[in-house]
């Protein structure tokens, strides 16, 4: 399984959450990530980025230029034909979420 290291932290707002918060947030984080992985397959540029960290948002000013990185440079998470979370870390920057994600073509990859 190929490790995908886009870190995807910035993307999903729930990794964004303080150190301090507790893994009982799990089902929140899962639903963040999830609602921004069905946005992208549904070309809906305006909820997907609702999703996006501050920081994120602070490096992509509008929907329009989020949505373009995200299409050009992770085209694995823009379109993926399937994904499963996995384990829910609590590291020193935070809770971080692991997912298992399929692309179109069959090919598996990790996004943290």
């Amino acid at each position: 399984m190929i490790r995908l290291s886009i870190a995807l932290v910035a993307f999903f707002l729930a990794i964004a959450s303080p150190p301090s918060a507790k893994a009982d947030d799990a089902a929140d984080i899962r639903a963040i990530i999830e609602g921004q992985l069905l946005a992208f397959r549904a070309d809906d540029a305006e909820k997907a980025y609702s999703f996006a960290a501050p920081i994120i948002k602070e490096i992509f000013p509008t929907q329009d230029s989020f949505i373009e990185m995200v299409r050009k440079g992770y085209p694995q998470v823009y379109r993926s034909k399937s994904y499963e979370f996995g384990t829910l870390d609590d590291t020193d920057f935070g809770l971080a979420q692991f997912v298992s994600i399929t692309d179109e073509s069959g090919q598996k990859w990790t996004a943290l």
